[in-house]
């Protein structure tokens, strides 16, 4: 239910906007045919009036013409030659007294209703008139009906587009599990492999280390193919240490990194005591070496220093620091870092640090920011 309440909700505003446009039309008509019943009605009086020769059968059908004016709902304030008013009807409030010029509310009305509709105006009185209900609800009722209908539409497209974003994230995450699942054949197939060559090289000390440096390796592609199998699917909630972490992420880099041409070391500074959150380790450890390999990438072919630290902050939080004292990153180009896509390397996806951003952000409520720095570039990864 809750995933369909969007739709619902358009649907809901939907129905309700018809049905205030066909309630309104239909009062719109009621209005109509009242108003012409009273002007048929009024023709009636006036032709018979003219036919009628009896004493006072005019004036009495100017009164009728009179009282039906006054149903028909027109405000309206005659004024004599001098601007006084005389009469009034249907005016938005009651006058004081019956007199009309005793009010002085009724003669600064007067300019209202002129601006809505010029006077009509003989030798000896003016009529001063305004809109009847009927005209002044049809400057509003429509153009807010459409507003609602401009409004619907932009929210039905959003609704499409948004599913449309949600079954495409949907697709990608299947494929992801689904490459997960046919990577681990290989893995097992290659670890098999690593064993047997363990132990046919007993005896060769080289045979060794390579055979520890596949394994890391292998590990690491399993470890790799288990984050896939967590996208799309709920973050696990597991105690992290972020120092075994940080240790693990750092020795795994320190073994691949130049050592003479262009070398680069990556130190690690601890907090006092052990710093644990609640979150999942497998994830956090990919934003982590996101963060590591950019650092990397950016001291490629000029060698450098890494340094990783965690630190327990006064706020109840902790946060691990990536610094590197590489070329930077350009300050025009520090607001777009972490939008998908956008790469400074030529041969970059742009996805690494968008995808560090969401982990740290959307699965475990914390922040990754970029660190103003005067050399190098320095990102904090704050989790609560």
């Amino acid at each position: 239910m809750r995933r369909h309440a969007p739709e619902v909700l358009v649907a809901t505003l939907i129905v309700l906007l018809l049905g205030s446009y066909v309630y309104y039309t239909q009062r719109v008509v009621r209005s109509l045919r009242a108003a012409a019943a009273r002007s048929s009605a009024m023709y009636s009086r006036v032709y018979r009036a003219l036919g009628d020769t009896t004493e006072g059968a005019g004036l009495q059908a100017l009164l009728d013409i009179s009282r039906d004016v006054r149903e028909q709902g027109v405000p309206l304030i005659v004024t004599d030659s001098a601007g006084r008013p005389i009469a009034h009807a249907n005016l938005p409030f009651d006058p004081r007294d019956t007199v009309a010029d005793a009010d002085p509310r009724v003669r600064a009305y007067v300019a209202v209703l002129d601006r809505q509709n010029p006077p009509v105006v003989d030798a000896v009185l003016a009529v001063h008139y305004g809109e009847t209900p009927l005209v002044y609800w049809l400057g509003i009722i429509p153009p807010l009906q459409a507003v609602t209908a401009l409004l619907l539409l932009l929210a039905g497209f959003f609704i499409i587009r948004t599913r449309s974003d949600a079954a495409r994230e949907h697709l990608w995450a299947g494929m992801a599990r689904e490459s997960a699942h046919q990577l681990g054949t290989p893995l097992s197939s290659i670890g098999g492999w690593i064993e047997l060559l363990e132990e046919r090289g007993e005896r060769d000390p080289q045979a060794q280390a390579m055979a520890r440096h596949m394994r890391a390796d292998v590990d690491r592609l399993d470890r790799v193919a288990h984050r896939f199998e967590r996208i799309g699917r709920e973050p696990r909630r597991d105690p992290v240490d972020l120092g075994a972490m940080v240790d693990r992420v750092a020795n795994y880099f320190r073994a691949r990194v130049p050592t003479l041409a262009h070398a680069i070391r990556i130190d690690v500074e601890h907090a006092d005591g052990a710093l644990t959150v609640t979150g999942d380790s497998v994830l956090l450890e990919w934003a982590l070496e996101v963060l590591v390999k950019n650092a990397l990438d950016a001291m490629a072919g000029r060698g450098g220093r890494i340094a990783i630290s965690t630190a327990l902050l006064a706020e109840h939080g902790c946060r691990i620091r990536v610094a590197d004292d590489g070329p930077g990153i350009p300050r025009e180009l520090r607001d777009r870092i972490f939008e998908p896509g956008f790469s400074t390397k030529q041969a970059g996806w742009g996805i690494g640090l968008s995808l560090a951003r969401r982990i740290v952000s959307e699965n475990h409520g914390g922040r990754l920011v970029l660190v103003p720095t005067d050399r190098g570039a320095t990102f904090d990864v704050i989790l609560r």
